[in-house]
């Protein structure tokens, strides 16, 4: 039977209600980051790490109950970095900034209202409620290429020839393609944790815990390399019987299991025993004006705690409203036909308007396909910079593929302005390798406009509309991609680079005349 110390009752009920109030006021954000962890497998693990946490807190109950909380209200100021940081990822809205902010306001009630020789105590289940936090996903694109290099250098290893674009490839007996289901990044996030959690329990030593980290770090990423290849090599032996469909996946499960369970048999050679319990600290008594201290501490903390949602409501109403409308400027020589070139379409999920079709030279020669997708009023789930927002979806297309990407700089009048650059191909390559036809190439370009300035930076972009907003400009922002077929683009995309050129103002003045003609309106 649990026997909770006098000492500890009150503060545990401040601390207490402090977390709901937490949670009242920032439910949208904890909402979406529980969103996450029901719809996404990557993130599936984060449903077990408050409980955890608690368990963990719960075997040092015995440290804990030695000692008499004390606020400590010199802590309560860290609310406000963290605060601003929540007040910038919602209007930028960026889900893992608000979300690493609504954990750190909850973990940071612990030393301001029970004490900081409190928190020191139980520091690591505290921070291990950082990894309920769905964060990583960007490291996508970076291991499907490290996954695709390696299944192709081990499979040229062994004999075998490969012809590779992108993160497809070609053998003898089959196509084989890298998607995000093969990036490794749910092992590489499930392995983090569950390490991270084993190195502190096992052991004592800040050199053994952190080695073993490293370890937890680059075992899935070598042991999803191993996968890929090995899958690869089972369907080319087995003339494709084997390791291809569903049961790759669940063969890439059950090896990821032996590679995990074999760390964690080898780690648990050099384990360390726990340390002896802490004794409590000297001059640790309950003075007589401690409701007075509690009462203090808990209306600070609702006071820092409500404030930066107060300013997030008055950066609302500096919010544009209404449905923009977004039509092809007219450019000299040019010929606006609303059709687009090809059948590929970007996907941007939910813009608020779209365009999209190309414009045709009026003395003949190639078209130049124009998309834009104009934002605003963004929320989670139609906002401009995202991870899911690019090119191609790769789990969703199946008649394009991206092949390069890079960057290249436009030289204007006003300096040189930089660009995304991607180079995309219709057609299967096992098509193209098949029948021996040319698919469809473009060349394409990008930038982030964000009211008013171009950005290629994802953080730059989503921090310049955040400050935007936080100043009552609004958020309108709109991506644009301009692209041609690749045989037509000439040396270093000359096409484009003219085009965009002397018609990139042009491009810029339609996009300001509906933010501004909006704007107007609403007033």
């Amino acid at each position: 039977m649990l026997t909770l110390p006098p000492q500890w009752r009150l503060p545990l009920l401040a601390l207490l209600a402090v977390w709901v109030l937490l949670a009242v006021i920032y439910a949208d954000t904890g909402g979406a980051m529980v969103g996450i962890w029901n719809r996404s497998e990557t993130f599936a693990h984060a449903w077990v790490v408050p409980p955890l946490s608690g368990w963990m807190v719960w075997r040092l109950r015995a440290d804990l109950a030695v000692l008499t909380p004390r606020p400590a209200p010199r802590w309560l100021w860290l609310i406000v970095p963290i605060g601003l940081l929540w007040l910038l990822g919602d209007l930028a809205v960026a889900n893992a900034a608000t979300q690493f902010a609504f954990v750190g306001m909850a973990v940071l009630m612990v030393p301001a209202l029970l004490g900081t020789e409190v928190a020191r105590r139980i520091a690591f289940p505290l921070g291990f409620l950082f990894f309920s936090v769905p964060f990583g996903d960007f490291l996508t694109p970076w291991l499907v290429d490290r996954t695709a290099d390696f299944t192709v250098l081990a499979l040229r290893a062994t004999g075998i020839p490969v012809f590779r674009e992108g993160t497809e490839f070609v053998i003898p007996t089959g196509s084989w393609s890298v998607v995000q289901a093969c990036s490794g990044i749910r092992y590489l996030m499930a392995s983090v944790m569950v390490g991270t959690l084993f190195a502190y329990l096992n052991y004592r030593s800040y050199a053994r815990r952190w080695a073993f980290v490293g370890v937890a770090i680059v075992t899935p990423l070598v042991a999803n390399w191993l996968r890929a290849y090995m899958i690869v090599m089972l369907g080319h032996l087995s003339g494709n019987k084997l390791a291809v469909g569903v049961d790759h996946i669940i063969y890439g499960w059950v090896f990821f299991g032996i590679i995990m369970l074999a760390m964690f048999m080898i780690g648990a050679r050099w384990s360390e025993p726990d340390p002896a319990a802490e004794p409590a600290p000297a001059g640790a008594a309950m003075d007589g004006v401690a409701l007075q201290r509690w009462a203090l501490a808990w209306l600070g903390t609702a006071v820092l705690l409500a404030a930066p949602v107060l300013l997030r409501t008055q950066a609302e109403h500096a919010v544009i409203r209404g449905e923009p409308v977004v039509a092809a400027p007219t450019l000299p020589g040019w010929h606006w036909q609303s059709e687009p070139m090809v059948s590929w379409r970007p996907f941007f999920q939910s813009p608020a308007a779209v365009l999209h079709g190309r414009y045709e030279p009026e003395s003949g020669g190639p078209a130049i396909g124009l998309y834009l997708g104009y934002y605003r009023d963004q929320k989670y789930g139609r906002q401009l910079v995202t991870s899911v927002n690019k090119f191609v979806d790769d789990e969703a297309e199946k008649d394009w593929s991206q092949t390069a990407s890079g960057r290249t700089l436009l030289a204007t009048p006003d300096g040189e302005m930089p660009w995304r650059t991607a180079e995309l191909r219709g057609q299967a390559l096992a098509q193209v390798s098949g029948d021996g036809s040319r698919a469809p190439r473009l060349r394409v370009w990008q930038v982030y406009w964000i009211n008013g300035r171009p950005f290629v930076s994802d953080w730059q972009a989503k921090l310049y509309g955040a400050l935007q907003r936080m100043l009552g400009h609004g958020d309108d922002a709109a991506v644009v991609l301009v692209y041609v077929d690749k045989a037509a683009a000439g040396a270093e995309d000359a096409l484009l680079k003219d085009f965009l050129r002397t018609h990139w103002g042009a491009l810029d003045t339609a996009l300001r005349g509906v933010r501004d003609r909006d704007a107007a309106r609403q007033q």
